[in-house]
């Protein structure tokens, strides 16, 4: 069996410099702000990208990785917005390959993935990539072919704008996160699809039972073993993979190997942060200094300060940071499960650091969390609780939406299933969520949510009142209006579905191999509204075009390409059809993806 080295990990022998001279590329010209530490740069408007592969050593075990033009991550792309790119992608593998350029608007033949786009780059292959640069700001690329992702395949791209920026900075910094595992990426999603939990070491112990007595008594702390143990669940389960096997980097290194950005003290920093990870989920903070968020997802926002923010897998947020006293600030990036970090350090000059915080305890998922907090439902019996807070995934929800709860207080969950559930529509509970019937006795989907909220002011799971300024979505506020202006015509709901145990993962309970595309008609504005039915967090990204974030009434929010979806979650979002083609539409958690949560967006005229 695979062993995990001890937690100090340590990069020995990345050869992973990336091979840059006659290539063509630019010289550094004066737009682009740079600062030393960022090695491995490529500026200009012509490009020659090669994937392969190479031997690397981050853990203290020799292993290979998949790598563009010789370096994990990739290397920086710097663009000029206004340009018109060319990049030309060889493929040094033995396997079809891909570039799909993360939040970047141009034409679907471009977007690099397999299938819609484009049939790939064989081996020994070639493609062009050509299209204009619309915007600006900080994205990053990826292989979309297979689990490549994982091995290597990513890098950060950075667009400088061709107008003035709403604020201003001395150096510029990418800080990439991700995640690496000395296993082979097809033998992870192997484990899991065997044993879901396989790298979940956080389970819940006879110790925190004692203490569950304590707080809850003894009745209700049985009860609620009981129900999660029915539902074949567990409340720590907060992420697929964890640290037991991932070593978690930032800019291509571990821990110990302390990435550090150099400053002056009274400088203005500029932090691009990007999660790269294929799987994990990161709560980002820098003690002793406040960050002033000024970009997410490369659109501008209003600033807001903050001590501490969860990026989602693919999103991006820009900072302004001002160090002044100290010499040396420790980043700190805790994965979500609390089961490893990444960090890195801002210094004076090489070789410091300051001290390192210790991980934060380890959070536990509520029904509160996933939608399903009816405290009037205390005295229910939980025995039939495997299909989602019930056996309700067989009830007819389109004629549940009145029902009060209250009136449900001593019933058996068990006994519901032979109900008449026609009978119920009378009743009077306006927030309980209907589920579409493609989810009704689907084996596929092992629990649906109740009552499900945008919950854009809660800062997540294992950050709420921690004595910390947490950064929410509804703090985010672009700095622009809503850039269509119209009414969107129509809505279309999506339930992001799944099955634990098996390790499956759709929408609405169908996976990719059995959907439709959803069809959209050019130039149409549409909300999208998901539903999230299961206990893990889905970060939603849709290719081509932009989604834009409403508040809880309806109002334009933030210009986002990843619109994060906690447990319990109901968030809408618009989307203007304005690019012709077939599109990408996924969770961006990469074994999510794989197994299922994924569609075909089709736009026509």
């Amino acid at each position: 069996m695979h062993r995990k080295p001890t937690r100090r990990t340590f990069i020995k022998g990345l050869a992973a410099t990336g091979i840059l001279g006659g290539l063509g590329m630019w010289r550094v010209p004066v737009w682009a702000v740079t600062s030393p530490g960022q090695a491995n740069v490529l500026t200009g408007n012509d490009f020659d990208l090669f994937i392969g592969e190479i031997p690397v050593n981050i853990t203290g075990a020799a292993r290979t990785a998949m790598t563009i033009n010789g370096s994990l991550p990739g290397p920086i792309l710097r663009w000029r917005e206004g340009d018109t790119v060319t990049l030309r992608v060889r493929n040094r593998l033995h396997e079809d390959t891909s570039i799909h350029w993360h939040g970047i608007i141009l034409p679907a033949n471009m977007d690099g993935v397999p299938g819609l786009s484009f049939h790939g780059i064989a081996p020994d292959g070639m493609y062009e990539y050509k299209f204009d640069v619309n915007q600006n700001g900080t994205y990053w690329y990826h292989s979309h072919s297979g689990l490549q992702e994982q091995a290597g395949v990513y890098g950060a791209l950075v667009i400088d704008a061709k107008d003035p920026e709403p604020f201003s900075y001395d150096r510029d910094y990418v800080v990439l996160l991700s995640d690496w595992t000395d296993e082979n990426p097809d033998r992870v999603l192997a484990k899991l699809k065997k044993q879901s939990d396989y790298y979940n070491y956080h389970k819940r112990t006879v110790g925190d039972f004692i203490d569950d007595v304590s707080e809850m008594g003894w009745s209700a702390a049985i009860a609620d073993r009981k129900m999660w143990a029915e539902m074949k669940m567990s409340p720590t389960d907060l992420a697929d993979v964890s640290g037991y096997t991932y070593t978690y980097l930032m800019n291509g290194q571990a821990p110990d190997g302390n990435w550090t950005g150099i400053f002056k003290p009274g400088e203005k920093i500029r932090l691009r942060f990007i999660n790269a990870a294929a799987m994990t989920y990161f709560d980002v903070r820098i003690p002793g200094l406040k960050m002033t968020v000024v970009a997410a997802d490369g659109q501008y926002v209003k600033p807001v300060s903050v001590d501490e923010f969860r990026i989602a897998v693919a999103e991006t947020y820009d900072v302004i940071v001002e160090p002044e006293n100290e010499q040396a600030y420790t980043i700190f990036a805790q994965s979500m499960d609390r089961t490893g970090y990444s960090r890195g350090t801002l210094a004076v000059r090489e070789g410091l650091s300051a001290p390192v915080p210790e991980v934060d305890p380890r959070p536990l998922i509520s029904m509160a969390d996933m939608g399903m907090d009816h405290g009037s439902m205390d005295g229910m019996e939980h025995g039939s609780m495997q299909s989602g807070m019930a056996s309700m995934a067989g009830m007819d929800h389109s004629k549940m939406a009145g029902m009060d709860h209250s009136q449900m207080a001593g019933m058996s969950h068990g006994s519901m299933s032979g109900m008449d559930h026609s009978q119920m529509a009378g009743m009077d509970h306006g927030t309980m969520q209907s589920h579409p019937a493609s989810e009704t006795n689907n084996p596929l989907v092992d629990m649906q949510t109740m009552t499900p909220a945008p919950n854009l002011s809660d800062p997540g799971i294992g950050l709420r009142d921690n004595g910390r300024q947490v950064l929410t979505y509804s703090d985010l506020r672009s700095t622009f209006l809503d850039p269509d202006g119209r009414d969107p015509s129509r809505t279309i709901e999506l339930h992001l579905t799944g099955h634990m145990e098996k390790f499956s993962w759709s929408f609405d309970g169908i996976k990719f191999s059995d959907a439709e595309p959803l069809r959209l008609k050019y130039g149409e504005r549409v909300r999208i509204t998901l539903v999230n039915d299961t206990m893990m967090t889905h970060p939603i990204h849709l290719h081509g075009m932009w989604s834009d974030l409403e508040d809880e009434n309806g109002n334009f929010l933030v210009r986002k390409h990843t619109i994060d979806i906690p447990p319990g979650s109901k968030r809408s979002y618009r989307v203007t059809a304005d690019a012709l083609g077939r599109w990408a539409y996924h969770c961006h958690l990469l074994l999510h993806m794989e197994m299922g949560m994924f569609r075909e967006v089709r736009v026509d005229e």
